[in-house]
């Protein structure tokens, strides 16, 4: 259950981020409020997380999944790169990642 709560605080992490950027574009409650929950549900299920999985383990994971689902909507909806180097480092995150799970 842990692992999933973990990805869950990943994904939040992304929708902060994503909230960030909108709001570096302009400046809106709604992207603010977005932020603020979006990192707060994060960090929450983080800590959850971390009741069961060592901090190590699941900081690399949390900022894994943050990182990957950060440069896919870049990717997907910002117009970024989407070379084959991009795609090649990505694959190492999710390879890093699911080597954690295994040996955790």
């Amino acid at each position: 259950m842990e692992w999933f709560i973990l990805l869950f605080a990943g994904l939040f992490e992304v929708l902060g981020v994503v909230a960030l950027n909108q709001l570096s574009v302009k400046i809106n409650v709604k992207w603010l409020l977005i932020l603020v929950g979006g990192f707060g549900i994060s960090l929450t299920l983080l800590t959850i997380a971390m009741k069961e999985i060592s901090m190590g383990t699941a900081y690399a994971i949390w900022t894994g999944v943050g990182t990957i689902g950060g440069v896919l909507i870049g990717m997907i909806f910002y117009g970024e790169p989407k070379d084959n180097i991009r795609l090649f480092f990505i694959s190492l995150v999710v390879i890093s990642a699911v080597g954690l799970k295994l040996v955790s």
